[in-house]
């Protein structure tokens, strides 16, 4: 592993290797020159572009794919060819060229799901298609199933239900999103220089009946992915319009409510406009009631305008408040002092809101060129109380702590993508830049008494942090070879003052980083593709860990490569599978909870994920994915390297039925047992959890019914290894201390359509 080791840094760290390579393939694509060409443009029903439609030319073999704005061109065809337009969900469309002086329009019909007509050549992101097929079988439908969607990833909540969930893939605890960078429409999720954490990431502010498409990539591989690209990405799109108006009602076990009322306002050709808001409430399987109530409100408009111009306005509002029992000993409960649904202290929990506002542009530009820009502002808001040790510090008051924030965040990204020709191949050309700005006020941690009393400031300050950035990446399309070059440049400004010095000390730092990324893709047959990625991607630290440090440690870069397959082995079954490396220079990342840095030096995770999609019958749909991931500490003793909580064996599957008006579906997911400790002398113990759900329509009303935990299994959602004192014990004892996750549980709803 060691000369592996050596190959990379040689790649990623020699500019004659690195960069000559990239920029050179970047390059190549000025030298550009034009041909005839037929232009056209794919839609759906409602006149939505199909971003990505394969368009495939059968006379020539010649292919091309619809843009963001569903446009497309295509080379070396003539008057007479005949056009195969595919995408999925959609039934396939043959075209017969009959002019190519006049723009085609291309409208496909929804249809019934089938796997057989699926080719994986016309498929642009790779992994990406297993992601379709999962939101086009079985769509979101609760806040939990938004992340899961991902292949490979896992969620734990274990605050209360208000908490961001703790997420893990590839072998990384990332915590709340140290390393996977998540959006909604462009506009960042992730938190820098978070009260709680170094890239929280919370994102219940989603409606998941809003979510149209669920865009993710895993490994740092991505130009126009930034800071926390590191195990991946996922960037979840919302509806431009709605199929139908709609108003529902769920009630559940622990008095657990749901409401939500979609609303059509404006449904025409050329402009679309909807609200959507949700309300939750429930007092969880807790002794101590959790409280938990959510609102969720958005609204959008949508518009294409007869220029070229294309625009959507998105408008949210989420507010959130919870109690919580916090994570518990295992010894107080293997005592009998508390149940497992019991707390050692039922004081914890929180509340927080975030407000945004989102401008999405597209402008189509003369040869074969648009433009795409998004621009977001948040306003956010977070409080909460936790109490990890107990009496560990204070054997008095006890250890409660408040984190506490009020940010504001803003900022914009902007593309030129450029359609062009050297000889045959195509090539897509894309140059952006953008800007992110975090003004966090009062950023603080402090010890607290019963949620009333500030016994302590450990910290208090305000928050300034920049990042600016550059990339560019082209698509070059050579025949059955698909080659991506990229590169990407941020710089980042750090600004901090100290509520709490005596004097008035505004502390600065900078850091800029040049990722280069490289991928190909070889298309043998419409039934197997094969993919190589390598790239650098990071994730920043906290600005109050920024100030503290050399400046080698500010952006910690992440080496990956991914070497892998997507291919059809029967004829209503698609398979993925990918070899997988990643090393990070650095994860040094600032505990909130403790107000302290722990730098845990390098460290390496490799592995595999195989996945498989499968129409049993034509009603039938089965899925699996499996992942298994090593990851070591690079610069510990061989015996205390593990990684804490890092997954090594993780599975999920099931099956979906779909018949008429029926829908339903049984699902597992499966976590082994796992180093809790550097040594693994404590272990997280592992689950395994089906769950069951069923609906149907009635014409305009769907009644369902949800079961989470069928078999009733005590399993344990989230755990850590931590030191604690209860308020009876002389000395400390570090054991695990787990949040349980919730016992069989029943959901029935009821919809109605208009």
């Amino acid at each position: 592993m060691q000369s592996t080791t050596t190959l990379f840094r040689t790649f990623f760290l020699c500019p004659s290797l690195n960069l000559a390579l990239v920029a050179g393939l970047l390059l190549f694509t000025t030298s550009l020159f034009g041909q005839q060409e037929l232009q056209g443009r794919v839609l759906g029903e409602q006149a939505q572009p199909l971003i990505g439609a394969y368009v495939l030319a059968k006379n020539a073999d010649i292919h091309s794919h619809a843009d963001e704005n569903g446009n497309f061109t295509l080379r070396g065809v003539s008057q007479g060819d005949t056009l195969l337009i595919s995408y999925l969900g959609y039934e396939p469309s043959k075209v017969i060229i009959e002019d190519m002086a006049q723009p085609l329009r291309v409208v496909l019909e929804a249809s019934s799901y089938n796997l057989g007509q699926v080719t994986v050549r016309n498929n642009t992101r790779e992994i990406n298609i297993v992601s379709a097929i999962d939101v086009e079988i079985d769509p979101v439908r609760s806040s939990q199933e938004v992340l899961r969607k991902v292949p490979g990833l896992f969620i734990g909540q274990h605050a209360g239900g208000g908490k961001a969930e703790q997420i893990f893939l590839r072998g990384f605890d990332i915590d709340h999103g140290t390393d996977i960078a998540i959006s909604v429409d462009g506009m960042p999720v992730n938190m820098v220089s978070h009260a709680h954490g170094q890239g929280y990431a919370d994102l219940h502010f989603v409606i998941p009946e809003t979510i149209d498409k669920i865009d993710f990539g895993k490994g740092p591989y991505y130009a126009d992915q930034g800071n926390f690209n590191t195990a991946g990405y996922v960037d979840f799109r919302t509806k431009d319009r709605l199929d139908k108006s709609q108003v529902g009602l769920q009630v559940g076990s622990f008095n657990s409510y749901r409401a939500l009322g979609m609303f059509n306002l404006i449904d025409s050709t050329n402009r679309q406009a909807y609200i959507a808001a949700e309300y939750i409430s429930t007092d969880g399987p807790f002794e101590s009631s959790q409280n938990f109530y959510r609102s969720n409100f958005m609204g959008k408009y949508s518009a294409q305008m007869g220029n070229g111009l294309r625009f959507s306005v998105l408008a949210s509002h989420f507010s959130s408040e919870w109690d919580a029992s916090g994570q518990i000993p295992v010894r107080a409960v293997e005592d009998g002092s508390i149940t497992r649904f019991g707390a050692i202290d039922d004081t914890e929990g929180g509340n927080t809101s975030r407000t945004n506002l989102s401008l999405e542009l597209s402008k189509i530009l003369p040869d074969n060129s648009f433009l795409k820009s998004n621009f977001y502002y948040s306003l956010y808001d977070f409080e909460l109380f936790s109490n990890f040790t107990f009496f560990l510090e204070d054997p008095v008051n006890g250890d409660q702590i408040r984190q506490f924030e009020d940010r504001q965040l803003f900022g914009f990204q902007s593309s030129w993508n450029k359609l062009a020709y050297v000889g045959s191949s195509s090539i897509l050309f894309r140059v952006g830049t953008g800007l992110r700005a975090d003004r966090v006020e009062d950023n603080q941690l402090a010890r607290t008494k019963n949620r009333r009393e500030t016994l302590e400031f450990l910290q208090l300050g305000d928050v300034d942090e920049k990042n600016f950035f550059l990339f560019a990446d082209a698509e070059i399309d050579a025949g059955d070879f698909t080659i991506r070059p990229a590169l990407r440049y941020d710089y980042f400004t750090y600004n901090y003052v100290d509520k709490l010095a005596t004097l008035y000390d505004n502390q600065g730092q900078d850091k800029g980083l040049l990722a280069p990324k490289l991928s190909v893709v070889y298309n043998a047959n419409n039934s197997v593709q094969l993919f190589a990625k390598t790239g650098i991607g990071f994730h920043s630290n906290d600005t109050r860990v920024v100030l503290e440090q050399d400046d080698r440690l500010i952006l910690p870069p992440a080496f990956g490569a991914d070497l892998g397959s997507v291919f059809k082995p029967a004829k209503r079954m698609v398979a993925n599978v990918a070899l997988w490396y990643l090393e990070l220079e650095q994860e040094f990342v600032y505990v909130g909870d403790a107000g302290i840095v722990e730098p845990s030096g390098r460290t390496r995770r490799y592995g595999v994920d195989v996945g498989l999609r499968y129409q049993v019958k034509d009603w039938l749909f089965a899925n699996v994915d499996g992942n298994y991931a090593l990851g070591r500490s690079l610069d510990s003793p061989e015996g205390e390297d593990r990684i804490p909580l890092a997954p090594v064996y993780t599975a999920t599957g099931g099956l979906t039925a779909i018949k008429g008006d029926f829908k339903g579906g049984l699902r597992f997911r499966y976590l082994a047992d796992r180093p809790a400790n550097e040594d693994n002398s404590i272990v997280a113990e592992g689950y395994t959890i089906v769950d069951l759900n069923a609906n149907y329509d009635f014409g305009p009303v769907n009644l369902g019914f949800d079961v989470e935990n069928l078999f009733d299994v005590d399993w344990k959602e989230t755990q850590f290894a931590t030191e604690s004192r209860l308020r009876d014990e002389l000395t400390s004892v570090e054991e695990i201390h787990f949040t349980p996750g919730a016992p069989f549980l029943v959901r029935a709803s009821l919809r109605y359509s208009f």
